[in-house]
């Protein structure tokens, strides 16, 4: 008697993930650490200088993590309400803090105490930083307005009040100390001079204006809002250069990476997304618990700092690159070993001793060996084998067809076991792959259950699915057909041109050196 064998599962190709060289690198992380603070995050900002830790503003109180310490290494807590957008000076030697109360608050990295504190703003202050001349602060507030303010002598400058709603977004330029933006929820982008008195150019974001970033150039800026992200050119007066729709919910924050190759946005979708400054396409994306409120990488790009609604801080670490080329170098002796004496061709001299390869057999394969094809059936039926292999159910169907006992494994079923048998036709047979063999199982069950339809209205209502489902392909197939024959028939016009072209060409040619003879 012949030895069994088993059901072949055809395999078919899969559409995987396209693997590019920026999903090779943003995948070169650690396991993320996770990090509880006491709110939601409003700001995540990374010292200039080394060793680069970073500022996280929560609640009443703004923490300053080492890059790799999940503890606080420093607080500032000297809040009464809550703290908003703690950023870092160029030189890393000071830090600024907008809070709920409408003060502006000015600290030493290396102290505690507020080395300054600016009156000016009557409600709260979301928007702090640094001017590229380190002696000047921006701030805007929920009082509509934009003040500038003097460190040494913490005294207000200037203060603009164009803006008609709240003032949640900025950024310095890095090129011209007396250049900053701001962005409101009034739907515009306002670039401020310190040397005039009102704004110098307005840009139309058309939402809310949840972040802005400069390029380091200053010559394009990149405004979030609603679900997206604009990018303008200042040089030519704020002229719009691409509208990027990613996220499903509203952008909040915005990221460049040291080289401004990539920009990275954060959304209330709880995705990241990252994209080439060159195309505006999505290279890479990642994907967050809950919604995020703040983003930031590392100056060297070796972290990425994710804040979000829940309290939680997600930082991500690059793996070194050395220690994957060292881990690599010790696996190669032992699959060298591992291998070894495979590619050895037997002599004739030779005593060759062959083990008995022991086959494990799976539910189905044992069932159709002991001819249970009902069961078989049953076993192919189950919900992770239809959703995740359906081919595998489909090859078992072939197979008892093959033997001719599939008209047998369908037949005497409940009405749940109809319901699931005719839902994964319905959803399968319109898959070339499955038609082929779905069609003949269709029938089948047709013909067997025909009798006792109109007495389920489960199973009633998987037939007129599969009704519908077939009767889509059919249309689906005939307008296939009828846009073929319009193919046809354009390339057998090509075609026939071509072949009078070349006809005429022949005719002149031979035309031309009958002449020539004759005058000769």
């Amino acid at each position: 008697m012949a030895a069994y064998k088993p059901v072949v599962v055809p395999a078919c190709p899969k559409l995987g993930e396209r693997i590019t060289q920026d999903t090779l690198y943003w995948r070169g992380d650690k396991t993320p650490v996770q990090i509880k603070e006491f709110g939601a995050i409003n700001k995540v900002d990374f010292s200039p200088v080394t060793p680069y830790n970073y500022a996280v503003t929560a609640s009443s109180r703004i923490h300053v993590y080492g890059r790799y310490s999940q503890e606080p290494i420093k607080t500032f807590s000297r809040f009464k309400d809550a703290a908003y957008c703690a950023t870092y000076r160029d030189d890393g030697r000071l830090l600024v803090a907008g809070s709920e109360d409408g003060t502006i608050r000015l600290f030493d990295t290396a102290g505690r105490a507020p080395l300054r504190q600016f009156d000016g703003h009557t409600k709260p202050v979301h928007l702090v930083g640094f001017l590229s001349d380190k002696y000047r602060i921006f701030s805007g507030g929920d009082d509509y307005s934009s003040n500038l303010w003097d460190i040494p002598s913490a005294t207000e400058i200037v203060s603009y009040t164009e803006h008609t709603d709240y003032v949640r977004c900025g950024c310095a330029s890095k090129v011209n100390a007396d250049v900053f933006i701001t962005g409101s929820y009034d739907h515009t982008v306002k670039l401020f001079d310190a040397r005039t008195k009102s704004s110098v150019m307005t840009i139309e974001h058309g939402h809310p204006v949840e972040s802005v970033l400069l390029f380091p150039s200053g010559g394009l800026l990149v405004s979030a809002g609603g679900r997206y992200v604009k990018v303008w050119d200042v040089l030519k007066g704020g002229q719009l250069l691409v509208s990027l729709k990613n996220h499903h919910k509203t952008v909040t924050c915005l990221c460049l990476n040291s080289s401004g190759q990539r920009l990275l946005s954060g959304s209330l979708d709880r995705h990241v997304k990252i994209y080439s400054t060159t195309s505006y396409k999505v290279v890479h994306s990642f994907n967050y618990a809950t919604s995020i409120l703040s983003l930031a990488l590392s100056p060297e790009d070796e972290t990425i700092v994710v804040g979000m609604t829940s309290g939680v801080l997600n930082v991500k670490h690059r793996k070194p690159e050395e220690r994957n080329e060292k881990s690599q170098k010790k696996r190669q002796p032992a699959y060298r070993t591992y291998v070894k004496g495979r590619s050895y061709m037997p002599k004739q001299e030779d005593f060759c001793v062959s083990k008995p390869v022991k086959r494990v057999l799976r539910k189905y394969d044992k069932l159709l060996k002991s001819f249970q094809s009902s069961k078989a059936l049953d076993a192919v039926l189950e919900p992770p084998i239809m959703l995740h292999t359906p081919e595998v159910t489909v090859a078992v169907m072939q197979e008892l067809h093959r033997r001719g006992t599939l008209r047998s494994a369908l037949a005497g079923r409940n009405e749940k076991q109809v319901n699931l048998l005719l839902t994964f036709v319905a959803r399968r047979v319109i898959e070339p792959r499955f038609t082929s063999v779905l069609v003949t199982v269709a029938d089948m069950i047709t013909d067997i259950y025909q009798p006792v339809v109109g007495q389920s209205a489960v199973v009633d209502r998987q037939f007129l699915k599969l009704q519908e489902a077939i009767g889509k392909e059919i249309d689906y197939q005939e307008e296939l057909l009828e846009v073929l024959g319009m193919m046809d028939t354009l390339f057998a016009t090509f075609t026939k041109k071509k072949d009078t072209y070349l006809e005429e060409n022949t005719s002149n040619g031979f035309t031309d050196a009958t002449e020539t003879n004759t005058n000769d």
